[in-house]
């Protein structure tokens, strides 16, 4: 995640850099559940409305947690599917944070009604996330269910009515990006805690509707209005949070829009963003899924680390046996094409590993995704080892460790 408003408030009024410490562990995002009451265009689970067989029990669950804590995970993010269609979401969430956990809900927000929300508030989520995928109409046919936008938005007013600290997700496609600024009006009129826009993941449905993933321009122009948005938060006091995901070259264009705007304190959020160091998949971010199964981050389901059933997470994470766990950790990682020649590698991390794969058959290849230029990540001339783009068909474990 790429926390904007920090980074924002870091070049406006920067701070002094004392020793820098990495997290105790990842952060969690755990799909207790698969099921889902909506069908989304860019659902990386592929969740449907039937129960999915040898989702962990409620006793599994508790171990689990008991196994996080002793790896010294600060954050679990439940999620699904939809996570309040799991009976024992509630037990599971006090759990957690009776354990010390920072605990997140994320959430379609259809099945939140006052009486969900006052069980929501009972719990004390420190956050809760909420999907809308643009306004009234085009945030239906995003989730494939007429009707959609108003419940979720009902249930923002519902939780903000009992101080329940709730933010806005929005997945970037072509298809929506031209309601960003709708919703980041949304997000004031309704007083949202924050704003977080995903770029889109070849991943589950998302790869298979890949083709309407926002292009390049659009991006740049989207990042440029999330500029402007934060830095009028940070100018006027505001406490609202704006945060981008799954697309680390966020970083090197805020960078090179510092350069142009407050180029007095570019290089101190320089030195901040090196330390922010990029993608964390396999590092400070883990998934654990419906089944189990853990992965390098909520977008590797084809490829599964272990099984909390059968070893601790700890275990699990800190085994770099595995190629692909073993590459992911390296700083620098050891890639291809234009993120292997990129200058600002140390900002970036090497992006989003599951789009080089999925075009590539590679998951150490150039992102595609990336938005800069060659001459703006300090290539002279075109990556001398471009790979060759093609659609990524083997979506088994195996396929992976031909690439690592």
């Amino acid at each position: 995640m790429f926390r904007l408003t920090h980074y924002m408030k870091e070049l406006v009024n920067p701070s002094q850099l004392g020793p820098h410490r990495a997290p105790p562990g990842p952060v969690v995002i755990w799909n207790l559940i698969r099921r889902c009451n909506l069908k989304c265009k860019h659902c990386y689970s592929i969740s449907g409305n039937v129960d999915f067989p040898g989702e962990l029990s409620t006793r599994q669950v508790f171990d689990v947690m008991d196994d996080l804590k002793a790896a010294r995970v600060p954050v679990l993010i439940l999620s699904g599917g939809e996570p309040l269609m799991r009976p024992d979401i509630f037990t599971v969430s006090e759990r957690a944070k009776g354990l010390g956990f920072y605990v997140g809900l994320s959430t379609n927000g259809t099945l939140i009604d006052e009486p969900m929300a006052e069980r929501i508030a009972a719990v004390g989520y420190d956050y809760v996330g909420i999907s809308l995928d643009g306004i009234g109409a085009v945030h239906d046919a995003f989730r494939g269910q007429v009707g959609a936008y108003d419940l979720s938005l009902k249930a923002v007013r519902y939780l903000k009515a009992r101080g329940v600290k709730v933010g806005l997700r929005f997945t970037m496609t072509a298809d929506n990006a031209q309601n960003l600024d709708d919703i980041l009006a949304l997000a004031d009129e309704e007083g949202v805690d924050k704003v977080y826009l995903s770029h889109l993941v070849y991943a589950g449905r998302g790869n298979k509707n890949r083709g309407s993933d926002a292009a390049h321009t659009i991006t740049r122009r989207a990042m440029d209005r999330l500029f402007k948005a934060a830095l009028e938060d940070v100018k006027a006091g505001r406490n609202r949070e704006i945060v981008t995901g799954n697309n680390d070259a966020d970083g090197v264009y805020l960078l090179r829009w510092a350069r142009a705007m407050v180029p007095e304190n570019a290089d101190h959020l320089e030195k901040v963003l090196t330390r922010w160091g990029g993608n964390a998949s396999g590092i400070n971010i883990a998934n654990i899924d419906n089944l189990g199964e853990v992965h390098p981050d909520s977008f590797w389901w084809h490829y599964s680390l272990g099984n909390v059933k059968k070893r601790p997470f700890g275990e699990i994470w800190a085994d770099t046996s595995d190629p692909v766990m073993a590459k992911l950790k390296m700083r620098p990682r050891p890639l291809s094409g234009r993120c292997g020649e990129c200058a600002f590698l140390k900002i970036c991390g090497g992006n989003t590993r599951v789009r080089a794969l999925q075009l590539t058959g590679d998951p150490f290849a150039e992102d595609p995704a990336c938005y800069l230029s060659d001459s703006e990540i300090g290539l002279a001339k075109p990556a001398s080892s471009r790979v060759e783009l093609k659609p990524f068909k083997g979506a088994r474990h195996e396929a992976v460790h031909r690439y690592s």
